[in-house]
Parts: C-alpha cells; sequence; structure tokens
C-alpha cells in the first residue's frame, strides 16, 4: 500500500516540478525557494494517502493505547505522573512517524523519481532540496505536538510545563535532527518500498529504549545510562523535563550535547554520502 501511494505521487512529480520552477520564477532568496518547494511537496504528500494516514493519524492514536501500561507503572519515587510520561511520548511519536518516517519515504520516493536530481540543476541548493522537502512533514508535526498538549493537558490534568524552555528546546531540537536523521536513513533503502523497511529500527530502538513507552527513570541503571545516548533520548529527556521540573542544568546540559552531537553528525552524512539519484 505504502509503495503504492508513492508511485501515485510519482505520477504527479512532473507537475509539482512545474510548480517549483513556476514559483521560483524571480525569487532570489533561500526562503522563498525553500517555500516554493514546499508548496509542490504539500501537493505530492497530499496524495500519498497510506503516508499520510500514518503521519497524521497513527501519532494521535498511539499515545492513547499506551495509556494502559503507563497506568500499571509503578511511578513513586520517580517524581514521574501518568501526564508527564504521556505528554512527551506523544511528542516523540509524532516526531518519529509525522516528521522522520514520513521522510524517509518521501526523501527515497523523490530520488527513485529522479525528481532531487532534476532540482539540483535549477537554483536550490542541496540543503534547500532537503529542508523544502521537509517543512510539509516539520508543519504536521508541530501542530500535531500542539494538539496532544492541549489534548493532554485538559485529559490528564498535565498543566503547564514547569521550565518550558526546555520543553521548546527539546522540540526544536527534534524538529532538527529528525529530518537530518531521515535522509541519511533514505541512503540505505534501495526503493520506495524499502524504505520504511530501513526506518524501523531506529524507530523500534526510539520507541522502546528512549523514554517514548518506558520512562528512563524505570529501567535499570546500567540499561538507561545506554539509552541515553539514543538519537531521540536527549529530545524526550528535555521535553519531560520541562514538564517535570525535575532536570537539573547538568542533565539538560548533557542532553543539550547529545542532540547536538547526534543533529551534527547526521547533518555530515547527508552532506558527505546523501545519494541524490538511484543506485544503477
Amino acid at each position: 500500500m505504502e509503495g503504492a501511494d508513492m508511485g501515485t505521487a510519482g505520477g504527479t512529480a512532473g507537475v509539482a516540478r512545474a510548480d517549483v520552477k513556476t514559483a521560483g520564477v524571480g525569487t532570489t532568496t533561500a526562503l522563498g525557494r525553500m517555500s516554493a518547494l514546499a508548496r509542490a511537496e504539500l501537493i505530492l504528500l497530499g496524495r500519498a494517502k497510506a503516508t499520510l494516514f500514518a503521519a497524521v493519524l497513527v501519532p494521535l492514536v498511539l499515545p492513547f493505547s499506551v495509556r494502559s501500561g503507563v497506568d500499571q507503572m509503578d511511578l513513586a519515587g520517580t517524581g514521574l505522573s501518568v501526564g508527564s510520561i504521556l505528554l512527551p511520548s506523544s511528542i516523540g511519536f509524532s516526531l518519529l512517524f509525522a516528521v522522520y518516517s514520513a521522510l524517509v519515504s518521501v526523501y527515497a520516493a523523490r530520488r527513485e523519481e529522479l525528481v532531487l536530481k532534476r532540482l539540483r540543476t535549477g537554483e536550490l541548493r542541496d540543503m534547500e532540496i532537503l529542508s523544502g522537502a521537509a517543512l510539509p512533514s516539520v508543519v504536521i508535526g508541530v501542530v500535531q505536538c500542539l494538539v496532544l498538549t492541549a489534548a493532554f493537558g485538559v485529559a490528564l490534568d498535565a498543566g503547564v510545563p514547569k521550565a518550558p524552555h526546555l520543553a521548546l528546546l527539546g522540540l526544536l531540537l527534534g524538529l532538527v535532527m529528525c529530518p537530518a536523521l531521515a535522509a541519511v536513513t533514505a541512503n540505505f533503502s534501495k526503493s520506495v518500498e524499502g524504505a520504511q523497511v530501513a526506518a524501523m529500527p531506529l524507530m523500534l530502538v526510539s520507541m522502546f529504549g528512549s523514554g517514548t513507552f518506558i520512562p528512563l527513570e524505570v529501567l535499570p541503571d546500567r540499561l538507561a545510562r545506554f539509552c541515553q545516548v539514543l538519537p531521540l533520548t536527549p529530545v524526550i529527556t528535555l521535553i519531560r523535563g520541562g514538564w517535570t521540573g525535575n532536570l537539573s542544568a547538568y542533565e539538560a546540559l548533557g542532553a543539550l550535547v547529545t542532540a547536538v552531537a547526534w543533529t551534527v553528525l547526521a547533518v555530515f552524512a547527508v552532506r558527505r554520502w546523501f545519494r541524490w539519484e538511484p543506485r544503477r
């Protein structure tokens, strides 16, 4: 189903490229060029039904499906509540499904359709192409995070974050890191159909080891220390610490350094090894 939908999107790729070129006439700024590309990408994303479904609905439903498991956790002495677990987890799901997973498919599909290769012959720079293609998914992720924050704030009495700067910092880092990781992951897929298979390892590790399903506070110390260096862990740590206010300056700095390190590493890998055309 995923491959069929992305194939449908491929049939409209030529129209989208024309939209980019038309919108780009007289557009000399990077923001203008990326906006033109983002509008064209939004058209394609709207026609890829399976990708759109996974990006929009799954992150909204998944947090409620894990509510029963969170209710059974022993949170005594952790400083956590059901709300402070589920709310950051829901944001993590949005980053994984709406941004990371969706963009792995997008980058792989546009590469296989030769869209990326052709866009490089115009005014758009490499990072503008990747960033413009990522904008619709990033916007969907931001909207989801706002909706879920409001919903859990009311349903679970999660309240407002005690350290909002940490929550905002964590979200911003996630919105930058996930597209970069998606571009790296797309390199490991030889086809559009294989894109989601390539994305699964990081998604599974992030869901079970980065504090989305199970908070690090309830894990054994040795396992928790290992999980702290996973890509999404510092993002969830900062967001959860922003709500609870229990994150020390040292812990916040450690999470920030880890997130920045993963982002820089991913951007370097994209600049160095990203494939702009299919492997023949």
